[in-house]
């Protein structure tokens, strides 16, 4: 059985529903505390939403720094998967596995809604189960969720294939480009803003779409 680490910070809200969805595709949900170095033989991390360390000095940036972070750092420049969701895609982008920066929000207000989504890539761990170009439906909730990169980066980002998801019937927050999710270079690392832990569910989600980012971990551990 594939085993997933979920990593706690102060602060995280969404690591039970984000082991709770890890469980639901299949795998092994394993805790992982912030302030440990040990991934404890997992396969793949999740690093789920929420408000790390009060986001006090800026979105994401303490977690960044946080012990389990130089070992999930580690981990993926060797090619483990790694998901990071809303507050945890801000993360990566802190950590430097990722490229840009999550700003506050185009309107300058907390946005909550159900959002539709474009699958724009299968080429990476976390989307490989899906058809490219498919829509899904997650919920959205951020107040710092404006994906913004120079325009070196964009330009990169869409030539290597590397948009792995934008939003489609209204952009909630300004992302450039309409990103909603982008991946690493070599497809094993995925950041998005949009919550799949929240949809995975009928009675309590929109949709059960989400729990494709999920089990498209499990092809993918399974074929490497």
């Amino acid at each position: 059985m594939t085993r997933v680490g979920v990593i706690t910070f102060p602060g995280t809200l969404d690591d039970v529903d984000a082991a709770r969805a890890a469980r639901r595709s299949g795998a092994e949900a394993v805790a992982l505390w912030h302030a440990d170095h040990d991934l404890r033989g997992v396969e793949a991390v999740v690093i789920p939403g929420g408000f790390s360390y009060g986001d006090y000095l800026r979105a994401g940036a303490i977690a960044s720094m946080a012990p389990i972070m130089r070992s999930v750092v580690d981990a993926a420049r060797g090619g483990m998967p790694v998901l990071g969701i809303c507050n945890g895609f801000q993360i990566l982008c802190e950590a430097g596995l990722l490229p840009g920066a999550l700003l506050r929000n185009a309107g300058l207000h907390f946005v909550c809604r159900d959002q539709r989504l474009r699958v724009e890539t299968t080429a990476t761990a976390w989307t490989s189960g899906f058809v490219a170009g498919a829509e899904i439906v997650v919920p959205v909730k951020n107040i710092d969720g404006r994906y913004h990169a120079d325009a070196a980066t964009l330009e990169q980002l869409e030539a290597e294939n590397r948009v792995a998801f934008r939003y489609v019937g209204g952009n909630p927050n300004g992302s450039l480009h309409d990103i909603a999710g982008i991946s690493s270079a070599d497809g094993r690392v995925v950041g998005l803003m949009p919550h799949p832990e929240h949809a995975i569910d009928e009675l309590t989600g929109p949709s059960t779409d989400g729990l494709g980012l999920f089990t498209s971990l499990l092809g993918a551990v399974a074929a490497a």
